[in-house]
């Protein structure tokens, strides 16, 4: 069993397909289905379950993909460092809430860019829950999320604490009738979203509809022309609120904190343009 042997099992594991896999990886099927029957026959352990639409995981193959995202993450990371032997150099892949990245990340990056031109760096934005799921897999190296994540395989800094607000438009009365005005939120998942809902449940107001929406600047944008309420940090509607497009609201005390975050795996190798980030963003929201 060798690194290649890895890369196939694991396209299989993702794509929950040896047709989708052999597709991904630009191989035959044939083969991709002849590299999997070894490492079962080496391992003596079926890997994958067998169905009429694809493949599901053994326990013994979910043991395995872990190893394997390990193994070929740390390969990744040696070929770039050896490749890249300057200071600061090679692949940084991070990830936010978008909240976060168009509040607060926009000068952390630019400023990490003009020291470190030589590091090739991404930003994802997602919910808290992917950048979770990614940074576990090894698809980044860390990322920006709400709270702190509790996990074994995870470690977690303290960036910063913000205040919660549920925002209005300027003709709502009062915190009463916010509250019973539609919601404006994004997906599943969003730390946001879990807490209003978690106030309104209890303030046994939990059959007000939901509007869902795709950016943290839609949902601004809709309270103010009137649609609805939504609860975001402060920071977020400073400027609409001084040129009073909205009007905020106090959240009660169980409900306005809000952390952020910065988890990454604790095995992750950190490279120096990793180590060099950290330092980073600490002296930035120091």
């Amino acid at each position: 069993m060798d690194s290649n042997d890895l890369k196939i099992f694991q396209a299989v594991a993702r794509e929950k397909s040896i047709t989708g896999a052999a597709k991904q990886l630009g191989y035959v099927q044939s083969n991709v289905t002849a590299r999997i029957q070894n490492m079962e026959s080496e391992l003596r352990v079926p890997l994958f379950y067998r169905q009429s639409r694809g493949v599901t995981l053994t326990s013994a193959g979910t043991h395995l993909l872990k190893y394997a995202e390990q193994i070929l993450h740390l390969l990744e990371e040696a070929k770039v460092t050896t490749q890249h032997s300057e200071l600061s150099c090679g692949y940084l892949r991070i990830g936010s809430l978008e909240m976060i990245a168009s509040i607060f990340l926009a000068d952390l990056l630019a400023n990490y860019h003009r020291q470190y031109p030589r590091v090739q760096l991404s930003l994802k934005a997602a919910l808290c829950s992917e950048l979770t799921e990614q940074v576990l897999a090894f698809e980044l190296d860390g990322a920006f999320v709400n709270g702190q994540p509790q996990h074994p395989d995870l470690e977690t800094l303290l960036v910063f604490q913000e205040q919660l607000v549920l925002i209005a438009s300027p003709s709502t009365v009062d915190v009463h009738d916010a509250l019973t005005q539609s919601l404006l939120v994004t997906g599943r998942g969003c730390f946001y979203r879990d807490r209003l809902e978690q106030w309104l449940q209890a303030e046994n107001l939990g059959s007000v509809s939901l509007m869902e929406f795709g950016t943290v600047e839609a949902i601004i944008r809709g309270v103010a022309a009137g649609l609805g309420v939504s609860l975001v940090t402060e920071s977020a509607v400073k400027d609409w609120v001084g040129s009073r497009k909205i009007q905020c609201f106090p959240v009660p005390d169980r409900y306005h904190d809000s952390s952020v975050s910065f988890v990454y795996r604790r095995d992750l190798f950190q490279t120096d343009a990793f180590q060099r980030f950290v330092e980073g963003f600490e002296a930035h929201f120091a």
